[in-house]
């Protein structure tokens, strides 16, 4: 394919690298030109602007630090919407606002042009070797168009819906991880305070449901999906006795625990309602009914 790739940083110039190495042409673009040494080396032409690059591009890519660089370069008067031919794509890999690829899926739609929102996760080493995930919202028919350059960046291509909704995959994978690591700093710092190796107990934690990516591979389909939380494969009384001795063990050696604390006060509220028989999977019904909806399988 004829490429358009703008935005060669630290994971743009890797994808390009990529992209040139599967066969596809490619004309880059990036506020910094030297940024574009390697890849003109390889082969690539440069453009002065992002609508001088992708004006003969049969597909134009995106890899930018913000949502507000995402809007200029798409967007902008010398942007690609201004420069993409009528029925050429456009796919932003950046992380980005889901009502920002929303808007400019439609305004992309309005000038005859498509536009897919394409965030990849698997930072610079995925990007080097091509094993990225990318997570795909727009219509589907165009996504099966620029599959084939996908499959020159990434090796686990989701198709996730309509627009927007690659984006909002990023967006609810990245929270996951990133509050998750407050957990796990509370854990870890709590463990060592107590008087825990290290080193020993990141193994112990490897070992245990929890390193064993349970919640995933289980409970979250099995449990969550099926709203099966009256079958106690681990009984919502102990899970509270266990969190409270730990929450108690943090006081005793002045260890901050706000997330547990919050994770603790759940637990206590699912106590008060008379779960203490059912699964410890059912303080996703606390969070279910505060946000208003059901995480269950679609069937």
């Amino acid at each position: 394919m004829r490429v358009a790739f703008i935005g060669l940083g630290t994971m743009g110039s890797r994808m390009v690298a990529n992209l040139q190495e599967h066969g596809h042409e490619l004309i880059v673009n990036d506020v910094n030109r030297a940024a574009a040494g390697p890849a003109l080396e390889q082969g690539a032409v440069w453009a002065e602007t992002p609508r001088e690059a992708v004006a003969n591009a049969e597909l134009a890519l995106t890899s930018l630090p913000a949502p507000r660089d995402v809007e200029s370069v798409a967007l902008g008067a010398d942007g690609v919407v201004n420069g993409l031919a009528p029925g050429a794509i456009y796919a932003d890999l950046s992380t980005s606002s889901v009502s920002l690829a929303r808007r400019i899926y439609e305004e992309f739609k309005a000038k005859g042009a498509h536009a897919l929102d394409a965030p990849v996760s698997g930072g610079p080493q995925g990007a080097q070797d091509g094993s990225l995930i990318i997570m795909v919202g727009g219509d589907e028919e165009v996504f099966q168009r620029a599959r084939p350059a996908f499959q020159a960046i990434g090796s686990n291509i989701q198709y996730c819906g309509g627009p927007g909704n690659g984006a909002v995959a990023k967006l609810c994978h990245n929270l996951i991880g990133l509050a998750s690591n407050h957990v796990l700093a509370e854990g870890f710092t709590l463990a060592v305070k107590a008087g825990l190796d290290p080193e020993l107990f990141l193994e112990v934690l490897r070992g245990g449901a929890y390193g064993k990516q349970i919640g995933l591979r289980h409970s979250i389909p099995e449990v969550i999906f099926k709203g099966d939380f009256d079958t106690p494969r681990f009984a919502f009384e102990l899970a509270r006795k266990d969190i409270g001795l730990a929450t108690e063990l943090a006081r005793e050696y002045n260890v901050p625990m706000p997330m547990s604390n919050v994770a603790e006060q759940n637990m206590i509220e699912g106590m008060n309602r008379g779960w203490g028989r059912r699964d410890t999977s059912a303080t996703f019904q606390l969070q279910e009914e505060r946000a208003g909806v059901e995480v269950r399988k679609q069937s």
